[in-house]
């Protein structure tokens, strides 16, 4: 059903009825920045080559923005008003503006979505839809007139062709005059209505956000957040709360630069709550247990140093209102730095290995900005998915009264941790188009031999012992081991020295796992600091110049080994090594600089030493062969993974048995209560508010 109207005063985004709810408004950045503009809105309209399918004769054929038309931010007029230039053409098939009919399908009562457009001006409004492989096929159009002053058009599209995948969304072709977007918005429609008690449900929820030592960064979401739950600011009546815990030195408070406008923005419904250095973990901990105190229907787990779209929380909460039955609602995330940038889609944990990754078809690092969602077919389809990042996700309080808190393992894992234990309870997360932030990428850390290489191995281990559906934990044993090598052949002792000690602690068994969390990150830094690959200088001429008593055999440096038998080749060669004698010059002079990059276990064991590069570009650390150390780490190393291989089954069921009390409020009360604050006594978990 498609109706034209002149449009009264209200607005088009206003629910026409007890039974029609808003599930997205389409809205426009009010920053200036060109380069997040490709997320809210495209330009004129090309054929793309489809190279990935047959072509389909009954579709039209996906598109791209043609050079020299792409939208400017000159024709933002406002939050939810774009201004079409006469004869141009403006596409909202984009992240933030085109509607995920598959989710809203697949998860939700909802059957039958109403798009309602408001414009001013003359021109055309066209609906597409997509299938699952990116077919698009064009659905109605509609010529709006100027006579009249604006007009509301709507639109009553069902979504039961979309099973599998697809979108919907609309363009705007201006005609002889400048067409305007004054607002428009994707609503339940009153041809399916809502039953009384689906259409009156609106979970209020809480924000909670675990900052470290981040003020500014925090400062300025929790002013966003301030900013968005003002009358008209789109999160007024659904964020009742923000609970933001500091365990850092560094405080939130202090900030004088954003932190006196979010205080003055959020008022009462902000709580600053101090707490120990409990990790990540610990913190969005607390922020459950608070929400579950204070009587909230949603808890929203936010990193601190990410920017928030506050549409994307007004979406997730509706999305959780009409899910069929208790559902996670996952944001995604995008770079920092180059925002266009989708660093991630579609989260799975691989359970033969147990190691995350993309899931399905889903690809990391995709720039919309280069290729938006109508010229990407793997964006239309659904991708189902074990775990969403803690960077932004939306969790009922009934499931955390069902499944309790996070595991108290500090950093990584809690999340990968909690969608499974969540899946294994018949709860489903949905990572959710349109809900999302910009995140700190991860391209710019190497936390896989820094401090937190303990954590990834600890914590990998206790989530498959957990939820492993293999008898001995499926490959992960020999996963870890051939890790461990690579390490001890990239003279990264420190790494596979923390390791062990994570190894250590797993078979400790889990009745310490509550009180290691504010002391074991002092152990791990007093354990790096004896080794010269984790002293990080700011230069190259810090150190001792290079230099080598042989060149390199026929001026060739290593490569990249090619094939099976070449890595086989490699590491049999580099094994080698490690038996014979530091060579002496090496011992006083560095024989190489490494980039990051090509620090590999491959490249790094050709050497008895080299500058090896950070990461982030900030400095250099010093990696020395040390045959002894090696050979003590390969022994002690082989023992511990044959032990892990052996004693699986029994540490799988002593941590099954262990997991209730784990992450039952009472256990992480009595922690809160237990951990002193930097320069404080200990102090009780703060009552409910009343």
């Amino acid at each position: 059903m498609t109706t034209t109207t002149g449009a009264p005063s209200s607005s088009a985004v206003a629910a026409r009825g007890a039974q029609e709810r808003v599930l997205q408004r389409v809205v426009l950045p009010l920053d200036g920045d060109q380069d997040v503009l490709p997320l809210y809105v495209d330009g004129q309209l090309m054929a793309a080559p489809r190279t990935d399918a047959a072509p389909n004769p009954n579709a039209v054929q996906a598109t791209v923005a043609a050079p020299g038309t792409a939208p400017t931010t000159d024709q933002v007029l406002g939050r939810t008003r774009f201004a079409v230039p006469v004869g141009e053409r403006a596409s909202f098939a984009t992240y933030f503006n085109a509607f995920p009919a598959s989710y809203w399908r697949r998860f939700s009562v909802v059957s039958v979505v109403r798009l309602s457009v408001r414009t001013t001006g003359s021109g055309t409004v066209v609906v597409y839809r997509s299938n699952a492989k990116g077919n698009v096929q064009r659905v109605s159009a509609v010529v709006v007139e100027a006579e009249g002053g604006p007009t509301t058009t709507t639109f009553d599209l069902p979504l039961k062709p979309f099973t599998d995948g697809g979108w919907y969304w609309f363009d705007l072709h201006a005609g002889s005059d400048d067409l305007v977007l004054e607002e428009a918005a994707w609503t339940t429609s009153p041809t399916a209505p809502l039953t009384p008690e689906q259409a009156a449900k609106k979970g209020s929820v809480v924000v909670t956000i675990t900052t470290l030592n981040r003020p500014d960064y925090c400062s300025r979401l929790l002013r966003t957040l301030g900013e968005a739950v003002q009358p008209g600011g789109g999160l007024d009546g659904i964020v009742t709360e923000v609970v933001c815990t500091d365990q850092g030195t560094q405080l939130v408070s202090d900030d004088t630069e954003a932190f006196p406008d979010a205080q003055r923005l959020l008022g009462d419904r902000l709580t600053v709550i101090r707490q120990g250095n409990l990790g990540g973990s610990g913190g969005f901990s607390r922020g459950m247990y608070e929400g579950l105190q204070r009587g909230h229907d949603y808890v929203l787990l936010l990193d601190d140093d990410v920017m928030v779209e506050p549409e994307g929380i007004a979406r997730g909460a509706a999305f959780a209102d009409l899910a069929k039955e208790p559902t996670i609602v996952g944001g995604h995330m995008f770079s920092m730095y180059q925002r266009t940038l989708l660093n991630a889609w579609a989260e799975g944990v691989q359970r033969w290995k147990f190691w995350w990754g993309p899931s399905g078809a889903s690809q990391p690092n995709h720039d919309l900005g280069m290729q938006n969602l109508r010229s990407t077919p793997w964006l239309h389809r659904r991708f189902d998915v074990d775990y969403n990042g803690w960077w932004m996700c939306l969790i009922p309080t009934s499931v955390i009264r069902q499944l309790g808190l996070s595991l108290p393992i500090f950093i990584k894992w809690d999340d990968a941790e909690y969608g499974l234990r969540a899946q294994d309870a018949g709860i489903p997360t949905a990572s959710f188009p349109g809900m999302a932030v910009w995140h700190i990428p991860w391209t710019d850390k190497d936390d896989g031999i820094d401090w937190q290489a303990y954590y990834h191995a600890r914590n990998r281990v206790v989530a498959a012992l957990l939820h492993s559906p293999y008898p001995r934990g499926g490959n992960v044993v020999r996963e870890l081991l051939v890790t461990q090598l690579k390490h001890l052949l990239s003279m990264q002792y420190s790494a596979a020295e923390l390791r062990l000690m994570a190894l250590e602690d797993v078979f400790a068994g889990p009745e310490g796992m509550h009180g290691q969390l504010p002391t074991k990150l002092p152990e791990i830094r007093a354990l790096r600091a004896g080794y010269s690959d984790a002293v990080y200088k700011a230069d190259a001429a810090d150190f001792p110049a290079r230099k080598r008593k042989k060149p390199p055999r026929k001026g060739r440096e290593a490569e990249v080994p090619k094939g099976r038998l070449a890595v086989l080749k490699t590491a049999v060669v580099g094994i080698v090594k490690q038996g014979r004698d530091v060579d002496s010059l090496a011992r006083s002079n560095p024989q190489a600089a490494v980039a990051h990059q090509d620090a590999r276990w491959w490249m790094l064991s050709q050497y008895d030493s080299a500058l090896v590069s950070a990461a982030d570009g900030t400095g250099m650390a010093w990696y020395r062969r040390d045959r002894g150390r090696f050979l003590d780490l390969v022994r002690r190393s082989t023992a511990l993974h044959e032990r892990l291989a052996r004693d699986w089954p029994e540490l799988a069921a002593q941590y099954r048995t262990a997991l209730p009390d784990l992450v039952s409020p009472d256990s992480w009360e009595k922690t809160f209560r237990g951990t002193p604050v930097a320069g404080q006594a200990a102090q009780p978990a703060p009552p409910a508010k009343q």
